[in-house]
């Protein structure tokens, strides 16, 4: 493959790996809009229904965020209700974020999100499964790259 196509948008999987992240967030919005949610505060709600309670530092690393990122969202989140945030009373650098009785009863209403977006995009559960596990090897490669930043250096052409 030459130079020019290797350079084509459609040759970039980062731009196809954007475009469908931004399109598959399209059609997650309707839903979280009928719970007053944005796409992230769904992610933050995701882990604690299923944790019930974790740090900040936590979710950071579970959701690939940092806490400048995290904690407004955490505020707005703590402002709706929805979670609660408390300094431990071991580390006061360290903040519990715990889902509360009405972050739980939201979970019943977002049962049937991701059924209903697998079954609009018209793929199986099977290729979906396949997509997933590819995805988050990806993830998990590109993330260590990152953290141990061992990049391929890459010389361009002088012409």
């Amino acid at each position: 493959m030459n130079n020019k196509k290797m350079l084509a948008l459609d040759q970039q999987l980062c731009f196809s790996i954007y475009a469908c992240s931004r399109e598959i967030c399209r059609l997650y919005r309707p839903h979280l809009e009928e719970m007053g949610l944005t796409y992230p505060q769904y992610l933050v709600l995701l882990i604690l229904w299923d944790k019930h309670s974790c740090t900040v530092k936590q979710l950071g690393k579970l959701l690939y965020l940092d806490s400048g990122t995290l904690t407004p969202m955490l505020k707005r989140l703590e402002a709706m209700e929805l979670v609660k945030r408390e300094r431990s009373t071991t580390d006061e650098r360290t903040v519990n974020v715990t889902i509360t009785d009405k972050g739980k009863e939201l979970q019943g209403r977002a049962d049937g999100i991701k059924s209903a977006l697998v079954e609009s995009t018209a793929i199986s559960m099977e290729e979906f499964g396949s997509l997933l596990v590819q995805m988050q090897a990806m993830l998990e490669r590109i993330h260590e790259l990152n953290q141990n930043k061992t990049y391929c250096c890459i010389e361009a052409d002088k012409e």
